[in-house]
Formats: C-alpha cells, sequence, structure tokens
C-alpha cells in the first residue's frame, strides 16, 4: 500500500485549512475533485468486473459520465487512476500533528488521521487499486514517482516541524526512513494499518535510544 486515495471524507483536509477549518476551496475546485472522484471509482469498478488489461479509457469515461478528452486531463494514462492522492492530505495532517509530539510519532498521527475517516467503500476502493499496483507492471513505476514524492513532501514538511536547525540533509534522512517503513510493510499487504503503527513505534524507539 502506498498510503499515497483521495477520498469524499479526506477531502476534508484539502477544502479546509486544519489550522482555522475554514473553507479554501470554491465551487469550481470542489467540482474538479468530484469529478477526479467520479473518474477513479468508475475504473475500480470496471477493473474489478473486466480486469485492468481489459478495461480501456473509453469505458471509464463512459461509466463516469465524462468524455475521454476530460479523462485525460485529470489521468494522464489508465494506471494513473491507481495512485491515489492522499500525499498532501496527510502531510497536512503531519505538519499539524500535536507540536510535542516527534517527527515519527507525527506521522502516526497523520496516518491514524487518514485510516479514521475512510468509509467502508473508500478502504474497498484503496485495497483494490493497491492490489492492482503491485500486481501490474505499469504500477511498479508509479510507486517509484509516488515514493519520491513522499519523501519530497515530507522533508519539506520537516522543516515547519523542525526549523532550520536541522539541515536539508538530515530532514532527508529522517523522511526517508519514515518512508522506508512504509514502503517496507505496504508490498503485498494494502492498507496495513497495523503493521505500519507497529513499525513506526519500533522506528521511533531505535531513533531515540
Amino acid at each position: 500500500m502506498t498510503i499515497i486515495c483521495q477520498t469524499h471524507r479526506s477531502l476534508a483536509i484539502t477544502l479546509f485549512d486544519v489550522s482555522s477549518v475554514k473553507p479554501v476551496a470554491g465551487l469550481r475546485q470542489r467540482k474538479k475533485i468530484a469529478t477526479r472522484l467520479a473518474i477513479r471509482r468508475a475504473a475500480i469498478r470496471l477493473f474489478e468486473e473486466h480486469g485492468f488489461a481489459d478495461t480501456t479509457i473509453e469505458q471509464i469515461a463512459a461509466s463516469a459520465d465524462v468524455s475521454p478528452r476530460t479523462f485525460y486531463r485529470y489521468f494522464v494514462t489508465k494506471e494513473a487512476v491507481l495512485i491515489c492522492d492522499q500525499a498532501e492530505p496527510i502531510m497536512v495532517a503531519f505538519r499539524h500533528a500535536p507540536a510535542g509530539l516527534s517527527p515519527v510519532a507525527a506521522y502516526r498521527y497523520a496516518v491514524a488521521a487518514y485510516f479514521d475517516g475512510l468509509s467502508d467503500e473508500e478502504r474497498h476502493d484503496t485495497i483494490v487499486a493497491q492490489h492492482l499496483l503491485y500486481s501490474v507492471p505499469e504500477g511498479r513505476g508509479l510507486l517509484y514517482a509516488e515514493y519520491t514524492l513522499l519523501i519530497r513532501l515530507m522533508t519539506k514538511a520537516l522543516t515547519s516541524r523542525l526549523g532550520t536547525s536541522v539541515s536539508l540533509p538530515e530532514r532527508q534522512v529522517l523522511a526517508g526512513t519514515i518512508i522506508g517503513v512504509l514502503m517496507a510493510v505496504s508490498d503485498g499487504n494494502p492498507l496495513p494499518e497495523d503493521s505500519l503503527t507497529r513499525a513506526l513505534e519500533i522506528l521511533e524507539a531505535k531513533v531515540s535510544s
């Protein structure tokens, strides 16, 4: 699993400023997000029914009631549908985690907040997408790119939590270590909530010892 699919509940992190709990997205942005979600949900249903290889972009577009051209405005390829938009929402939660938490504990807090916001349907869709990411050849390259993005976002978010007194190389190493734990427990194990929590507890104990 890559905690990398934005869902209806997790939109709250995107549509609201966590620190002020005020709406930050207008109607147009909300419509774009809704369209993206509709396309992705339609794709997941079709992948389950027909398989990834036998599902076409035209079928996905028709099922989501959009044109193929609209599909390409949101996803550059069919396999891109498998990548969820979780990275930024989780980093928002990470940046706004209680100040007294260590970086590892703050990430654990952010992941728990994300998991707690998932409905049964959203969990199902995410599990299907994650299984496909690890099983279709096209998915592996996307996973690498997404994990790299997560490390960059985590490095940036660590600046807000640790300040500039911690050097960039130190932040990069810490970010890579945390995301490395995610990678280790995710391969072939979609939504490994318990495994990830335990692994992060082990990491925190080792880092602080």
